[in-house]
């Protein structure tokens, strides 16, 4: 049990605040310098804690308090992090969601969790206010920004010095509810993920064990939960101008400026990210002297961006693939020297992406594929017989004290999503991955994605990494077209710029019949450009890539 304040991670924070109380905590965007680069502001992590002990005294004089579930609708900020530190002070439990799912899957979401408080920015507050019944048990809102026709609370009129103590919290153990966060939906339904105290002071553990438990300094930031962490571990954040619905369209100029300016050690992106860094840095070299590591997470980081990218940085920078989830992150971990050292190769004889060893305390393993719940551990023991009709691959289940273990909504989630195992839960993944002799962990593609033909299932990662090698191919996406067990197996391709379609199809086609994996894919469809997830641009939406394909070949999807 927690003493002194209502959530373990808190005490870090606080630990920062009184040792070093004038460490720059947020560094971030606030207009243009003379260059036409980003200008900066910063705050402090006691400005930063202030403000947030202001916004917990405001919040509970109008009646927020322990367990009162606050949705949080605000843009990469400042008052973003001010917020979240002031709600978990508080003991309220925030309601994050992105709103990048679309209008109409928010509502459903936000209407699934009863939320009490609501603070968000004035294009937020206008769907509360045009879709009442969304928001029916909303006592407390408060607009970030100006307010327009509504009326509430106002945090910039809250200003930023409390008058008083925050009122004391109920101490909580580590299974004591802390956040509510919802996966983007990209591939599959979105869910209420259910994070608790002890999950999110393992992930800050986890996090700080995959840098060598080196301080981390100053980071650069892409994604908000990813500065909660940071902020826990001390760390000066620096928050490009990025648009989280469009991280991929974050202009790389920008981010060397902040890596410089700032001497950045650190730094989280996904792929949609680094893919345009690389291609800045080799058409404009830059001495990034201060940056020591890079983390990619939100997808599979292409093979090719990660060689490039040791060959544009110093030497001895760190460019780390990572893999997780909104209910687990994160899961593991792969250095680039590891995975060039004979695993790309491997990858493009189609054995999957190797994604590293498991994180620091946690379990992994691979159980039988089926879309069936797996109710218990036991279960799974009398369905292991089946994975050597996959050829050892099954969907990665994975157990450790960063897992969430339950779902908020919907309830049926969680039947489908856990296995009991004792005392123990574990997480499905929805991964399809075979683990090797050294525990490394081989993805292979999304089990929902799975093609399954009738000389049985294929799976999109393996098939794809054979073909990106081809030249002129910027990626591809194995989609099934037709019902499960008779699926027409597709390859939808997008090319790179000036690739000559008619040159690159004989290519992919004479490549694919060097792999038995491959052999029996016929069918070879360009696509313009393949629609991505909203939250980190980089998964491919086969889902909607199948509908497209079974258009263009006169068959039901």
């Amino acid at each position: 049990m927690t003493t002194g304040t209502y959530w373990q991670a808190i005490d870090r924070f606080r630990a920062v605040v009184r040792t070093d109380p004038n460490r720059v905590a947020v560094r971030y965007a606030d207009g243009v310098d003379p260059d036409g680069l980003p200008a900066y502001r910063h705050l402090t992590y006691r400005e930063l804690d202030l403000w947030s002990e202001t916004i917990a005294e405001r919040l509970a004089a109008t009646g927020v308090g322990t367990g009162t579930r606050t949705i949080v609708l605000v843009l990469p900020s400042p008052e973003l992090y001010a917020i979240m530190f002031g709600l978990m002070k508080l003991g309220a439990v925030p309601v994050v969601i992105d709103p990048g799912m679309g209008v109409r899957k928010m509502l459903r979401c936000l209407r699934a969790v009863d939320a009490e408080a609501f603070i968000g920015i004035p294009q937020a507050h206008a769907l509360r206010v045009l879709f009442p019944r969304s928001f029916r048990t909303v006592h407390t809102a408060v607009t970030v920004g100006k307010r327009w026709f509504w009326r509430g609370e106002s945090l910039r009129a809250w200003g930023r010095t409390p008058t008083g103590p925050v009122p004391p919290s109920r101490p909580a153990t580590e299974d004591d509810l802390l956040l509510i966060a919802f996966t983007t939906g990209s591939t599959g339904p979105a869910k209420a993920v259910r994070m608790t105290h002890g999950n999110l002071a393992a992930t800050v553990d986890q996090v700080h064990m995959a840098r060598g438990e080196v301080t981390p300094e100053a980071s650069l930031i892409t994604l908000p939960l990813v500065g909660v962490l940071d902020l826990l571990l001390g760390s000066r954040c620096v928050l490009p101008p990025l648009i989280p619905s469009k991280v991929g369209a974050t202009d790389p100029a920008h981010v060397v400026d902040a890596i410089q300016k700032f001497g950045v050690r650190t730094m989280f992106a996904c792929p949609a990210v680094l893919i345009p860094l690389l291609e800045h840095l080799r058409a404009h070299p830059a001495t990034l002297t201060s940056l020591e590591s890079i983390y990619s997470g939100g997808a599979p980081v292409p093979d090719w961006c990660i060689a490039g990218l040791r060959e544009v940085l110093d030497e001895d920078v760190q460019v780390v693939a990572g893999y997780g989830s909104t209910e687990a992150l994160p899961m593991s971990t792969i250095e680039s020297r590891e995975l060039l050292d004979g695993l790309v190769e491997r990858a493009h004889r189609g054995e999957g992406t190797c994604i590293g060893r498991p994180s620091y305390q946690l379990q992994a393993r691979v159980v039988a594929i089926t879309d069936n719940p797996i109710p218990t551990m036991a279960r799974a023991e009398e369905l292991a017989g089946e994975l050597e009709t996959t050829r050892g691959i099954g969907e990665l289940v994975v157990a450790g004290p960063n897992v969430s273990t339950s779902y908020h909504w919907p309830e049926q989630a969680n039947a489908q999503g856990k296995i009991v195992d004792g005392d123990r839960i574990w997480h499905r993944t929805g991964d399809l991955a075979w683990i090797d002799e050294q525990g490394r962990i081989w993805f292979c593609g999304r089990k929902s994605q799975r093609v399954v033909t009738v000389d049985g299932p294929m799976f999109t990662v393996q098939v794809e990494q054979v073909f990106n090698t081809v030249a002129g191919v910027a990626r591809t996406a194995l989609v099934g077209v037709g019902p499960r067990g008779a699926q027409r197996p597709v390859l939808c391709v997008e090319m790179k710029p000036g690739a000559d379609p008619d040159i690159v199809e004989p290519a992919l086609r004479a490549h694919g019949t060097q792999f038995e994996i491959t052999r029996t894919i016929a069918d070879f469809l360009v696509h313009p450009s393949f629609p991505v997830d909203i939250r980190h641009n980089a998964k491919i939406g086969r889902e909607r890539l199948a509908l497209w394909a079974a258009e263009r070949l006169g068959t039901d999807a």
